[in-house]
């Protein structure tokens, strides 16, 4: 897999001309007057497949040392996360932990065929290795609007929040989707999640409940 994650990782970069420095960056702030932020209230417990996949894959979850950043994206590297965003989508196949693994839970990198939190954790990778600060590629846990657990991969840009969602190609800001959102991974450690309900509520035991993906949807 290692292979062909490289692979398409440079066809990605080749395609978008994005230059191999990435983005540059500016610190993390708590200013969310503007409503593109998502609030944060404190600290949570991560979700129990995340510490799992964190056992088997540690270099995965090691702290990086670029800091809280919060990228300042250039047009053609908004171009690359919707190019991610679509490819992971159309390249993995929605099926069940249970279909896949035989378990009701597990986190990890898809091959063909996945569920919502391999999707995140596969374009989380995807756009690290494109060169965009681990710091702002953040796993969150939802409940959408059927109240059932969902994941998708927040991009924290800039200008805001943005989910990259397996359910759509398009990219959006957080406000704009119809889920309620529980929580997802700090910024500043990525083994440490942070509340984003000030109920502070817990996450479904099992996250992805529906693995089917909706049809395309524009920006």
């Amino acid at each position: 897999m290692r292979t062909s994650f490289a692979a398409a990782a440079t066809a990605l970069l080749v395609a978008c001309a994005v230059p191999a420095q990435g983005a540059t960056g500016t610190a993390a702030t708590r200013n969310d007057s503007s409503g593109n932020l998502a609030p944060t209230y404190g600290g949570t417990l991560p979700p129990v497949g995340f510490v799992k996949f964190c056992g088997r894959r540690p270099e995965a979850c090691a702290q990086r040392p670029d800091g809280a950043v919060r990228p300042v994206l250039t047009a053609r590297q908004w171009e690359l996360v919707r190019r991610v965003n679509s490819y992971v989508n159309a390249d993995v196949k929605p099926a069940s932990d249970e279909q896949i693994y035989g378990e009701v839970e597990r986190w990890d990198y898809p091959g063909k065929r996945g569920d919502c939190e391999d999707y995140a954790l596969l374009k989380q990778r995807y756009l690290e290795a494109l060169g965009l600060p681990r710091s702002a590629l953040l796993l969150t846990v939802v409940l959408d609007d059927k109240h059932e657990g969902h994941a998708v991969l927040t991009l924290a840009a800039s200008e805001g929040d943005f989910i990259l969602d397996n359910r759509r190609d398009g990219v959006r800001l957080w406000q704009d989707s119809d889920y309620t959102f529980l929580k997802r991974q700090s910024q500043a450690d990525p083994h440490h999640w942070v509340a984003l309900s000030p109920g502070n509520p817990g996450a479904p035991g099992k996250v992805a409940v529906r693995a089917t993906r909706a049809l395309k949807v524009g920006d």
